[in-house]
């Protein structure tokens, strides 16, 4: 192995999010909730490891619709409005208006 084969490779969040084919925002909302895969910062610029890209990703395998996995990768909002109660039926602004 020759050492450019040794050395991690480090990735800014388009190239990381083009890796991952999500949007360069969509990362960075993942990043600010805490739901995303892990990241470094060297001094004012973000960057992720292509391995750590990868095993967060990874955490997504399903085999099946109906397959649970083992890990669940959250949508990019809050880990507590991704896993709250059911949502209520909102009442229609026209029907709100009229009262």
């Amino acid at each position: 192995m020759t050492d450019t084969e040794n050395q991690e490779r480090y990735m800014r969040t388009p190239d990381a999010a083009r890796y991952l084919g999500l949007s360069p925002r969509t990362l960075e909302k993942h990043r600010t909730f805490g739901t995303g895969p892990l990241y470094r910062k060297l001094g004012g610029r973000v960057v992720y490891r292509q391995e750590d890209l990868k095993n967060w990703a990874e955490q997504g395998v399903r085999s099946s619709t109906s397959d649970p996995g083992e890990h669940t990768v959250y949508p990019a909002r809050p880990i507590e409005a991704a896993s709250s109660a059911p949502k209520t039926k909102r009442t229609p602004r026209r029907a709100r208006q009229q009262r």
